[in-house]
């Protein structure tokens, strides 16, 4: 035999054997990828998820400072039935626990979207009122954001802001779709007594989760 068809011959031969090697090496690559990205969210992810989607929901006008209130009362609810669990298990949860919580959060999130999706949108007024409310919105949905509203306070200032708007909306009702100056004066105070709420909750030390 040549020497260039002995070298030939020999190269043929170490291809066949390396392909198989290769193939399994590829297959097992594939596999393993495809493992560790299935992994399901964890509890603190999913309330984490929840606020994230509240958020935006509040800064863009999605969900109404109603709306919002009842989400983050369940959310707090939710928060709540959660401790209670850790705490007859030495701070941990069981599956059985993991299993009812996560079902809530798949019931909160229903909501979540249909209060983000339906005719319902929140509508601050015109001139510096409207622009009032809109800005303490904006705060609350930073807090929100970061964490440094829980959900039971984000409950309590969108109750806040609830009563407020309800006001406003009656003195223009009863004044011809118009604000007197003592209409303003009165909802710019309780305004900044809602600004002044919100800035201490958002300072307290008490965080989201």
């Amino acid at each position: 035999m040549k020497t260039h068809e002995l070298i030939l011959s020999v190269a043929a031969l170490i291809a066949l054997c390396g392909a198989p090697a290769f193939a399994q090496q590829s297959s097992t690559s594939s596999t393993s990828s495809t493992t560790t990205t299935d992994k399901p969210e964890s509890i603190a992810q999913r309330k984490d998820n929840q606020q994230d989607r509240i958020a935006q929901g509040i800064d863009s006008g999605q969900l109404t400072s109603g709306e919002t209130k009842n989400l983050e009362t369940k959310e707090a609810g939710l928060n709540g039935e959660e401790h209670t669990m850790r705490s007859e298990d030495d701070g941990h949860l069981t599956a059985a626990d993991r299993a009812k919580l996560n079902n809530q959060q798949n019931h909160l999130s229903n909501q979540i979207y249909d209060d983000k999706h339906n005719a319902a949108t929140q509508h601050n007024g015109p001139g510096e009122i409207g622009q009032r409310e809109e800005n303490q919105q904006d705060r609350i949905a930073q807090g929100v954001k970061s964490g440094q509203l829980t959900a039971g306070e984000t409950a309590r200032l969108e109750n806040q802001q609830q009563g407020i708007h309800r006001e406003a909306a009656a003195d223009r009702q009863a004044n011809g779709g118009k604000l007197t100056g003592a209409d303003r004066r009165a909802i710019n105070q309780s305004q900044n007594r809602a600004s002044h709420n919100i800035y201490n909750k958002k300072h307290n030390g008490r965080t989201g989760g």
